[in-house]
């Protein structure tokens, strides 16, 4: 399992909301071509461009940035990120 969980912090859902962006704790070892690949089996959306960055608390989230046909809202609603 590469995506671990959603980040549900309110930084990440003005991602969602404004960006089209979904953000994930991920394990330390994906790639993004792993990230990409994990997320497009899982939703059945495609990944517009994956970046990674590693916390000060040495977690690794990635975000994930969807197509403009795509609505991040949508898939965000499916994980129950959102109300």
């Amino acid at each position: 399992m590469i995506i671990l969980g959603p980040v549900k912090t309110e930084k990440a859902i003005h991602k969602v909301e404004y960006e089209n962006t979904l953000s994930f704790v991920v394990d330390m070892k994906a790639t993004k071509k792993d990230i990409a690949a994990e997320f497009e089996k899982l939703f059945n959306v495609k990944a517009y461009a994956v970046r990674t960055f590693v916390t000060a608390k040495g977690k690794k989230h990635a975000l994930v940035k969807l197509e403009k046909s795509v609505k991040a809202d949508d898939v965000a609603a499916k994980m129950k990120m959102l109300a």
